[in-house]
């Protein structure tokens, strides 16, 4: 018997689930970082484009193949070959396959950095109460943490029985209401740590860093990164913007959601970019700490920075956790979301033996992930991809440079050239869509632009670019 199939209640609850998934850390440590790395504002603008050029047709492809198909991306994608093409059915249902299994393999080791958030979440809340320990070294905390195995563990454990409990209770009553009430915490702790920024001295500085291009310190490969963290910002290319899109009722608008939800995300990574900016341009010696780890910043240098530097940041630290903590779980939740919803519509599972049984198979290699930090046994001495070693490095650059970019390409190809004209002009083309859209634009951004610009994504990877 078939299942009853959840829809979004509104347009507003589908835009705040599709951006609490795409919010996730990569907008609160990864985009400052490579902004920083290219030298900001020419970076940005350029980024910017690409948003707009790429990332924005393939989320309406993504949703509209899912809203049309009622199906998760398995599903979906059969039927949006089989349109133009009967017999690529099979091609199709591969493909949807390949993104179900990148983001069983994104949830196994995104979860163990989730976990970092609840770790320094504690400590914070200690260290607001009990004073920061006097010399004590934050790059020495943060190793111990992540080569403690049982620690590991827990925190990895701890998030993922928190996703597993809200994708068990449904689109309506997990997801959306979760997503309802964490979203706008999360916006208002942003802006509270945006205000505080705006107060240090190097504030100037840092918006002038960020929003004043100079195109003389523009290199050819930022542009190729730029174009790379537009498509993987967005939660693109694993079926998870398919699978929320098959929850959409036809009174909502698909290219409402799209735009409101590209600019949400868009929005988050400059905010938090401004931030972390402000920090590195007011704090004496933060520019020599940025450079070479995309995670010092976020897990390394700021947790003592709160607590002399900062403005407000003995209330501040404990609250940037929870925001990392929130933009962690509405990103996991999609994620197990993925998976479930194959099992429940290819495989007709019921969604709470689905949720606990994906939850459960993912956890195992949660903790393949967990047990890579400890420096000891072939988990941690792995290496299949050259500089890549352990068993979460190696996991992070199959799933960035392989899966989700040929993911993403097929879907171009899906919606640009497999589905026909009517269909997706009619998912589009509904009544509902705003002004500023024009159904033609999208169609040759679909067809010619967004599979290019992937493909250019997929020939780097090739010749050497790393994208993790």
């Amino acid at each position: 018997m078939s299942q009853r199939r959840d829809h979004w209640s509104s347009n507003a609850g589908l835009v705040l689930a599709a951006t609490g998934s795409a919010i996730g850390l990569g907008n609160l440590w990864k985009f400052p970082f490579i902004t920083w790395e290219n030298n900001g504002g020419a970076f940005v603008l350029v980024y910017l484009i690409c948003i707009a050029a790429v990332g924005l047709p393939i989320m309406m492809a993504e949703l509209l193949i899912g809203r049309r198909s009622q199906k998760s991306a398995v599903g979906a994608l059969k039927e949006a070959v089989a349109s133009k093409w009967p017999g690529g059915r099979r091609l199709g249902g591969l493909v949807g396959f390949w993104g179900v299994l990148a983001g069983f393999i994104l949830l196994s080791y995104y979860t163990v950095i989730a976990g970092w958030s609840l770790f320094y979440f504690f400590k914070t809340v200690g260290w607001t109460f009990g004073g920061y320990p006097a010399g004590m070294s934050a790059g020495d905390l943060f190793g111990a943490q992540v080569s403690n195995a049982g620690l590991q563990l827990a925190l990895s454990l701890g998030f993922s029985v928190g996703t597993i409990a809200v994708v068990y209770f449904g689109v309506n009553k997990g997801i959306e209401r979760i997503a309802r009430l964490f979203l706008p915490i999360l916006f208002g702790i942003l802006l509270l740590m945006l205000f505080s920024a705006l107060s240090m001295s190097g504030a100037g500085e840092a918006l002038a860093h960020v929003f004043r291009p100079n195109f003389a310190e523009l290199e050819r490969e930022a542009v190729l990164e730029a174009l790379g963290h537009s498509f993987f910002t967005l939660s693109l290319g694993m079926g998870a913007m398919i699978t929320y899109g098959s929850y959409i009722s036809r009174k909502l608008s698909v290219v409402k959601a799209s735009g409101a939800i590209v600019a949400l995300d868009t929005l988050i990574a400059l905010i938090a970019t401004v931030i972390m900016f402000s920090v590195i341009f007011s704090v004496a010696g933060m520019r020599e700490q940025v450079s070479g780890s995309t995670v010092g910043m976020l897990f390394i240098s700021l947790p003592e920075l709160f607590y002399s530097e900062v403005p407000f940041g003995v209330v501040l630290g404990p609250l940037f956790y929870v925001l990392v903590a929130l933009a962690a779980l509405t990103s996991t939740i999609s994620l197990l979301e993925v998976v479930s919803a194959y099992l429940i519509d290819q495989r007709g599972i019921a969604r709470n033996k689905a949720t606990i049984g994906a939850g459960a198979a993912i956890f195992v290699f949660t903790i393949f992930a967990a047990l890579s930090f400890t420096g000891e046994g072939i988990l941690s001495t792995m290496e299949i991809f050259k500089d890549k070693v352990g068993w979460f490095s190696t996991a992070d650059h199959f799933v960035s440079n392989w899966m989700l970019p040929t993911g993403g390409f097929f879907v171009t190809l899906a919606a640009g050239w497999f589905m026909t004209r009517e269909a997706t002009r009619t998912e589009l083309m509904d009544g509902s869509e705003p002004r500023w859209f024009h159904y033609g634009a999208w169609r040759f951004f679909i067809r010619w632009v967004a599979p290019v610009a992937v493909a250019a994504i997929i020939i780097a990877v090739i010749v050497g670019v790393d994208f993790s």
